[in-house]
């Protein structure tokens, strides 16, 4: 009985202070915290996007607080969907202290309200992958939305597309070696004679779009005769689906299989195929290592290095210093990476790749030189993006090559150009 009174009155004690508005952090005040940061986070560390976001706010609150001295808190909210549901966790880590609210799905930047923006002006939100901040946005209904006041509100987002096509030279590579040891099979050619690649896609947006288009260049830079099929699964992260549409990809004969898709689903499909069904065919992943799940099948995964970024933020804040409204860094700054590479690359890889990051990083080698592909048979000569950029051009020329500037403009992907070479299959799937 005295236990029990004892608990009513810690209970009562635990309301009265929070009736004054003071809020919990685990077991201490956010006054102990220099930075109290809200990560929304649309998955948990079995999603290895989320995962690797994950890696590098750890690893960067680790090495702020050593390089500064300073004591950062991190609330994570994790499997929020691209909902409602961001807003309210947002309002919830602002109650318990944050002044930096991160969300890192692409869609949970329409539910940053312009309320939640005006409301907490002293918050700042970066929102990965996103490009609304800073913008005049007008919706499906033609309703316009002038975000360009808020100006807590940034942008964030890696150049990945360098990684996908350093990873799409791992690709090429494979072929290369597959073709001159005579394994490729009429199965695994199309009508023209090309070499079928799959890729696992998540969405038709610009973000997947120029994720693919740089992995095929990555290829045809190394083993020109191919020709790729993408297939949407209409989710992020959905195992069973992407495996789905793996399997429909290697029965088609595609000795490749690439994603921008977030699970393991597409790797295991080819590890199973290569090992039970004795068919030739790779996996390239994304964010993560797929070796756990396909030791034989995978080649590599491109990758971005989240903690370059969050350092960059969590010392910008603490220092007082301006965050940039639109941040994206690729190989210059260690931004970006492929994982090690499996067993079954090709040699000569490791070469090939280190040689494609030194010429990228010192801006001999643009992933999107426009010499490179065509659309309709032709070179572009001009191309602007006129959502949220107002007609802004695409394209730029240094030392005599025009490449498409991705990443430039804004930092979030824009490349939504349908090359020659690559054919698109709606997905039939339904959320």
């Amino acid at each position: 009985m005295k236990n029990f009174t004892k608990v009513l009155a810690i209970i009562a004690i635990v309301a009265v202070i929070a009736s004054l508005g003071v809020a919990f952090i685990g077991c201490s005040s956010d006054e102990e915290y220099d930075l109290v940061v809200g990560a929304i986070m649309v998955g948990d560390r079995t999603e290895g996007y989320t995962e690797a976001h994950m890696n590098g706010i750890d690893g960067a609150k680790a090495a702020v607080e050593e390089k500064l001295g300073k004591k950062i808190n991190v609330i994570y909210k994790l499997k929020v969907p691209e909902s409602p549901d961001v807003t309210k966790a947002a309002e919830q880590t602002i109650a318990q202290g944050a002044k930096l609210v991160i969300t890192n799905s692409y869609s949970h930047q329409f539910f940053i309200t312009t309320d939640l923006l005006s409301q907490n002006s002293d918050v700042t939100f970066v929102s990965m992958t996103g490009d609304l901040a800073g913008k005049i946005y007008t919706d499906d209904n033609g309703k316009q939305t002038d975000y360009t006041q808020y100006t807590n509100w940034k942008n964030a987002f890696t150049q990945v597309y360098e990684s996908r096509y350093v990873s799409g030279i791992v690709a090429g590579k494979k072929l290369a070696e597959l073709d001159a040891a005579d394994k490729l099979k009429p199965a695994n050619k199309d009508s023209d004679g090309k070499v079928k690649i799959g890729y696992v896609g998540a969405y038709p947006y610009a973000e997947v779009v120029s994720g693919y288009t740089a992995f095929f260049l990555g290829i045809q830079s190394v083993y020109p005769n191919v020709s790729m099929q993408v297939k949407y699964t209409n989710s992020w992260f959905n195992v069973d689906r992407e495996k789905e549409v793996a399997n429909a990809l290697i029965s088609d004969g595609c000795v490749i299989i690439g994603q921008h898709a977030d699970s393991e689903g597409a790797p295991t499909a080819c590890e199973n195929a290569k090992t039970k069904l004795n068919k030739e065919v790779y996996s390239v992943g994304y964010n993560v290592s797929m070796l756990k799940a396909a030791p034989t099948a995978a080649l590599t995964s491109a990758t971005n290095n989240w903690e370059v970024y969050y350092e960059y933020l969590f010392t910008q804040l603490l220092t007082g210093g301006e965050v940039v409204q639109n941040w994206s860094k690729g190989y210059v700054d260690n931004a970006v990476a492929i994982t090690a590479l499996g067993t079954s690359a090709a040699e000569g890889t490791a070469e090939a790749v280190a040689a494609a990051i030194n010429a990228i990083k010192d801006g001999s080698l643009k992933v999107f030189n426009v010499a490179n592909f065509t659309k309709g048979g032709q070179h572009l000569s001009t191309y602007t993006e006129a959502w949220g950029m107002d007609g802004a051009e695409c394209l730029k020329t240094e030392n005599g090559v025009t490449y498409f500037a991705e990443s430039s403009l804004r930092s979030a992907p824009y490349f939504d150009i349908r090359i020659d070479g690559i054919t698109e299959i709606a997905s039939t799937y339904k959320d």
